[in-house]
């Protein structure tokens, strides 16, 4: 397959809740990189978003034509109640999505009701303005289980052959209480796993197999529980992988301090 017909993949770091949006001091380096995201990309046909914000006990598709939005955060100012993104939904291109993952026997289940909450609309608020192309989400898996967020990924890679754009949306460093401890050791400590983040999905020594499995073992990596005591928001980037496994060398699209730790985000081409 001829990589360059296929749409990108991308694991964006979304900051904390509205923050981006909000023109938070601490998150302008990431700010302009999600505003800017789409120019290098070509233009989807539709988007599919992987939200760390949203898990089921099997996969769950938002199906509605007209999402609604979910402000699922809550004690920042009052205008961050009042976001509005209107990008259509397209129950066709959900249904193909459930049709991909029953191929690979995956039990799923359509969501008419699912509105989109702030791991989807704050990077496209920021990435596609607009809100005219149409938006699918699809859930995590409550189990957590990092061999069947690749195997998700893998199932609705054909999507990429449809012009549809697979975009994670979670953070690489998710650790609450770390963003705002004075102790010094926090950075060091994100650096490390970034590193072997970084080294895992980019190093031209590695195949295909040989990083889905440490990908798998991500727990044992250095300071993995530190940067993630739930993996949640690392998870959406396992679905990317699997997504992208016709172009399997990620390059690093964001590498950033975000409250005093070490984020990336990933592209796959």
């Amino acid at each position: 397959m001829n990589s360059k017909s296929l749409m990108p993949v991308v694991f964006v770091p979304h900051g904390g809740g509205p923050m981006p949006l909000l023109d938070d001091a601490s998150h302008r380096e990431l700010t302009a990189f999600m505003q800017n995201l789409a120019q290098g990309l070509p233009t989807p046909s539709a988007i599919l978003v992987i939200s760390a914000h949203w898990e089921e006990t099997r996969a769950h598709i938002s199906s509605g034509a007209q999402p609604a939005m979910m402000f699922d955060y809550y004690g920042f100012p009052p205008e961050s109640y009042e976001f509005r993104y209107p990008a259509p939904g397209n129950p066709a291109l959900a249904e193909t999505v459930a049709q991909l993952l029953r191929a690979k026997n995956i039990p799923v289940e359509l969501d008419g009701q699912r509105g989109y909450d702030h791991g989807t609309f704050v990077p496209l608020l920021l990435s596609y303005p607009s809100a005219d192309i149409p938006v699918v989400q699809l859930s995590l898996l409550q189990s957590l289980d990092p061999a069947a967020h690749i195997a998700l990924g893998e199932a609705i890679a054909p999507l990429r052959e449809q012009g549809v754009l697979i975009l994670g949306s979670g953070m690489s460093f998710h650790n609450m209480r770390a963003f705002f401890s004075p102790s010094p050791s926090v950075k060091a400590k994100s650096d490390s796993f970034d590193q072997w983040l970084n080294d895992t999905l980019i190093s031209g020594s590695l195949d295909y197999a040989q990083r889905a499995a440490q990908l798998i073992d991500w727990v044992n990596a250095p300071e993995a529980r530190f940067c993630h005591p739930r993996e949640e928001h690392l998870l959406p980037l396992h679905v990317c992988f699997g997504a992208a496994k016709a172009s399997p060398v990620a390059q690093r699209n964001f590498g950033g301090y975000l409250l005093g730790t070490k984020v990336s985000g990933f592209l796959w081409q």
